[in-house]
């Protein structure tokens, strides 16, 4: 056996493979002794100096026995649980119980590499899934692998040397504006009218038209404020924070929206007055409910706004392309970029530009045409 000083380890030969030992701290703060083999002295001489570094720097060294999977649930555990809205969280878990951990989890972490990233991409991608969802896995093990990185458990984030899959921008169509006009009128009368005008005006997201309360109706000001989302967590129904900091804003209702808006009042009024006792309502006090006064959930509304698209004979249509209706007839109304930015809650500017380039070419000409204008006359 070779020794070394105090502090910097030990080479010793067992059998036909090498072992290096020191003494180290690890990602939690722990003093630990880390091994190292290998089938040569010099190899394991040289991972015990790159350890012997780490020590020296004050930087945690990894612990090779700690799995991707094991790491995946301390990350899910301890730093994304915090940080996270409950819905993000829930989403994040299921992608690594159902995919993450199976595929990849055994791997020791330390031994993790792009190749095995980039290989379990391609395996997701033969197995049907969608190139955005594909896309949405590598942003979760990127996000957990950077916690790993400044944790000290490895020593480069490995997804952030991957490659995920492009994601092709879907064309937006939204309602042109006889379109919407037809839309509005078939929507006369439903009990969700004024939801539908709420949305296809001011471009609200689904989960902010659902988790409004009348507390944040101001009809004296005409104002609407967005304070919170809806979101359904492990079955419950919940009011989560906005999706940015730049989502919670306050807007002004033109006069049609404002009208849509008092006459649901009264008609949410008139059930609950029906329903009595057995209104469900009053805890949360939403404006948008089912007719029990529960939440409205998503998949009740997509389908609602499905058979009306399909009984109007209009083109079909998601739902969230009323918000892209709302900012479409914004920018080309003359609406300042910035100022359709802050109404649709987009975090930067650059978003909304990316969302909304198909309204880019009619401005442009417009644009050139009013220059023109004004220096040639017309």
């Amino acid at each position: 056996m070779s020794r070394r000083g105090n502090g910097e380890g030990s080479i010793y030969r067992d059998g036909d493979r090498w072992i290096g030992a020191l003494y180290v701290r690890d990602h939690l703060g722990r003093t630990v002794k880390r091994k190292f083999t290998g089938r040569s002295r010099k190899e394991v001489a040289a991972r015990l100096a790159a350890a012997k570094e780490a020590a020296d720097r004050h930087l945690p060294v990894g612990d090779p026995k700690l799995t991707t999977g094991a790491f995946l649930d301390q990350w899910l555990r301890d730093s994304a649980a915090p940080a996270l809205r409950p819905r993000t969280h829930e989403s994040y878990a299921m992608i690594v119980r159902v995919h993450l951990k199976p595929a990849i989890g055994h791997i020791p972490l330390l031994k993790l590499s792009p190749a095995d990233v980039q290989a379990y991409m391609a395996s997701k991608r033969a197995d049907g899934l969608s190139a955005r969802t594909t896309q949405y896995h590598h942003s979760v093990l990127r996000r957990a692998l950077h916690i790993a990185e400044a944790w000290g458990a490895v020593p480069r984030n490995v997804a952030r040397l991957a490659t995920p899959p492009r994601v092709e921008r879907g064309e937006v169509s939204p309602f042109t504006p006889e379109q919407a006009r037809s839309f509005l009128q078939a929507v006369r009368g439903d009990r969700l009218a004024a939801l539908y005008t709420v949305a296809i005006v001011m471009g609200l997201r689904q989960g902010e038209l659902l988790g409004l309360r009348w507390d944040d109706v101001d009809f004296e000001r005409t104002a609407l404020s967005i304070r919170h989302t809806l979101q359904k967590v492990g079955g419950e129904f919940q009011l989560a924070e906005t999706k940015t900091a730049k989502s919670r804003r306050t807007l002004a209702m033109p006069a049609p929206v404002v009208a849509a808006l008092r006459s649901h009042r009264s008609r949410q009024a008139e059930e609950r007055l029906w329903l009595g006792p057995a209104w469900q309502g009053e805890a949360m006090g939403l404006v948008f409910t089912d007719e029990a006064g529960d939440p409205m959930s998503d998949s009740r509304l997509r389908k609602a706004f499905a058979r009306i698209v399909k009984e109007a004979g209009l083109p079909k249509q998601r739902f969230h392309d009323l918000r892209h209706a709302a900012a479409t007839y914004m920018l080309t109304q003359g609406v300042p970029l910035r100022v359709a930015m802050e109404v649709l809650g987009h975090s930067q500017i650059h978003v909304t530009a990316n969302t909304y380039s198909h309204v880019m070419p009619e401005l442009k000409r417009e644009a050139a045409e009013r220059v023109g204008g004004l220096l040639f006359g017309s």
